[in-house]
Protein backbone atom coordinates (compact mmCIF):
# COMPACT_ATOMS: atom_id res chain seq x y z
CA UNK A 1 0.00 0.00 0.00
CA UNK A 2 1.67 3.15 -0.72
CA UNK A 3 2.25 5.96 1.64
CA UNK A 4 1.27 9.27 2.25
CA UNK A 5 3.65 12.01 4.31
CA UNK A 6 1.46 13.51 7.76
CA UNK A 7 3.62 15.58 9.87
CA UNK A 8 2.37 16.06 12.93
CA UNK A 9 3.92 18.55 15.75
CA UNK A 10 4.13 17.33 19.57
CA UNK A 11 5.82 18.43 22.85
CA UNK A 12 10.18 17.40 22.82
CA UNK A 13 8.55 15.16 25.88
CA UNK A 14 5.80 13.57 24.02
CA UNK A 15 8.62 13.07 20.73
CA UNK A 16 10.77 11.53 23.53
CA UNK A 17 8.27 8.97 24.68
CA UNK A 18 7.35 8.02 21.08
CA UNK A 19 11.02 7.69 20.40
CA UNK A 20 11.39 5.85 22.91
CA UNK A 21 8.71 2.94 22.90
CA UNK A 22 9.48 2.53 19.03
CA UNK A 23 12.97 1.76 20.00
CA UNK A 24 12.18 -0.76 23.48
CA UNK A 25 9.56 -2.19 20.49
CA UNK A 26 12.02 -2.46 17.91
CA UNK A 27 10.62 -0.20 15.01
CA UNK A 28 10.91 2.80 13.59
CA UNK A 29 8.69 6.06 15.15
CA UNK A 30 6.91 5.77 11.62
CA UNK A 31 5.46 2.63 12.36
CA UNK A 32 5.15 2.95 16.13
CA UNK A 33 2.67 5.59 15.49
CA UNK A 34 0.73 4.00 12.16
CA UNK A 35 0.30 1.00 14.97
CA UNK A 36 -1.02 3.42 17.53
CA UNK A 37 -3.82 4.70 14.73
CA UNK A 38 -4.52 1.34 13.52
CA UNK A 39 -5.22 0.03 17.54
CA UNK A 40 -7.26 3.20 17.74
CA UNK A 41 -9.41 2.91 14.88
CA UNK A 42 -9.58 -0.89 15.89
CA UNK A 43 -11.58 0.14 19.43
CA UNK A 44 -13.57 2.55 17.47
CA UNK A 45 -15.18 -0.27 15.45
CA UNK A 46 -15.67 -2.25 18.64
CA UNK A 47 -17.30 0.39 20.23
CA UNK A 48 -19.73 0.69 17.72
CA UNK A 49 -20.99 -2.77 17.22
CA UNK A 50 -21.15 -3.13 21.15
CA UNK A 51 -23.68 0.16 20.49
CA UNK A 52 -25.64 -1.80 17.60
CA UNK A 53 -25.70 -4.96 19.97
CA UNK A 54 -27.11 -2.78 23.18
CA UNK A 55 -29.34 -1.00 20.38
CA UNK A 56 -30.63 -4.24 19.25
CA UNK A 57 -31.66 -5.12 23.07
CA UNK A 58 -32.94 -2.19 23.70
CA UNK A 59 -35.58 -2.32 20.57
CA UNK A 60 -35.67 -6.36 20.11
CA UNK A 61 -39.83 -6.10 21.26
CA UNK A 62 -39.98 -3.44 18.66
CA UNK A 63 -38.68 -5.75 16.09
CA UNK A 64 -40.11 -8.53 16.88
CA UNK A 65 -43.71 -6.79 16.97
CA UNK A 66 -43.03 -5.55 13.57
CA UNK A 67 -41.61 -8.74 12.08
CA UNK A 68 -43.28 -11.03 14.55
CA UNK A 69 -40.69 -13.89 16.29
CA UNK A 70 -40.80 -16.56 13.26
CA UNK A 71 -38.33 -14.20 11.35
CA UNK A 72 -35.57 -13.92 14.77
CA UNK A 73 -32.36 -15.64 13.48
CA UNK A 74 -30.68 -18.18 15.50
CA UNK A 75 -28.77 -17.52 18.90
CA UNK A 76 -25.31 -18.50 19.44
CA UNK A 77 -24.92 -20.55 22.52
CA UNK A 78 -24.68 -18.90 25.92
CA UNK A 79 -26.62 -15.83 25.04
CA UNK A 80 -30.58 -15.50 25.62
CA UNK A 81 -33.50 -13.27 24.68
CA UNK A 82 -35.37 -11.54 27.15
CA UNK A 83 -38.84 -9.47 27.05
CA UNK A 84 -41.86 -10.28 25.95
CA UNK A 85 -41.63 -12.56 23.64
CA UNK A 86 -38.89 -14.53 25.65
CA UNK A 87 -38.67 -15.64 29.17
CA UNK A 88 -36.57 -13.97 31.70
CA UNK A 89 -36.65 -10.55 33.23
CA UNK A 90 -36.42 -7.48 31.93
CA UNK A 91 -33.35 -5.45 31.37
CA UNK A 92 -33.50 -1.67 33.56
CA UNK A 93 -33.61 0.94 31.34
CA UNK A 94 -34.27 -1.16 28.05
CA UNK A 95 -37.81 0.21 26.96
Amino acid sequence: MPKTQLNVRVDEATAEAARQRALQRGMSVNRYIEELVKQDAGEVGHTFVEAAADFMKQYESVFAEEFGPEREGPRREGTRREGPLHEGPQREGTR
